[in-house]
């Protein structure tokens, strides 16, 4: 488990990476804990289907896209610590993946959020 866990700090991009990702995610539901009193009953989170009631969820669905940005970040450090000593550079583009991913789902969260509130 030492081992595991020293392959992603070991790497300073790596960790700064899932470090400013783990970061966004708790900023993400901060500001989602934050605005929840504010949001209607029905949130618009599914936006590829097509208008109608297919499209809205209840009011705690506005928490799914962060808890599934949460499974690919554990899966993402997962992925990283059994692959850095085979090749540093997947590690490195994973996290580099990561941030990108967790900074797109904060900025949906909130133009969603701040659209509807």
């Amino acid at each position: 488990m030492k081992n595991f866990i020293s392959n992603i700090t070991s790497d300073k991009l790596a960790f700064r990476g899932f470090t400013i990702s783990f970061l966004l995610i708790l900023l993400t539901f901060a500001f989602t804990l934050i605005s929840y009193s504010n949001l209607p009953p029905f949130v618009p989170i599914f936006n590829q289907l097509p208008w109608g009631n297919n499209r809205i969820t209840s009011t705690p669905g506005i928490f799914i896209p962060t808890i599934v940005f949460a499974f690919i970040f554990f899966f993402n450090i997962i992925f990283t610590s059994l692959t850095y000593s085979k090749n540093p550079l997947i590690a490195r583009i994973v996290a580099a993946v990561t941030i990108i991913i967790a900074l797109l789902n904060f900025l949906f969260v909130i133009r969603t959020i701040t659209a509807i509130a």
